[in-house]
């Protein structure tokens, strides 16, 4: 896996790297929805429970630069506490 170049605090992030952060921010909230939807409890013969998982802490690999730039641009929305979610649309 490619190492990511965090840009300096004096740059605005650039689009590739706002595209990378994008995608692995999905992943991870995708990752968390999976783990928690697999949990113990949910046999295979119930229902199966869908995962409330809304928000999800963004991967430290990016600076809050990048986060703050996707929140501007409406692509994702500050939850709180850390925390962002998808910005519905």
């Amino acid at each position: 896996m490619a190492e990511v170049q965090p840009s300096s605090p004096s740059e605005s992030p650039t689009p590739e790297e706002l595209r990378r952060a994008l995608k692995a921010f999905k992943k991870r909230l995708k990752l968390a929805r999976l783990d928690d939807e697999s949990g113990l409890g949910h046999g295979p013969t119930s229902g199966g429970k869908s995962s409330g998982i809304v928000a999800v802490m963004p991967p430290n690999q990016y600076p809050k630069a990048v986060w703050d730039k996707l929140v501007e641009q409406g692509r994702l929305k500050y939850a709180g506490q850390g925390l962002y979610q998808l910005a519905t649309t």
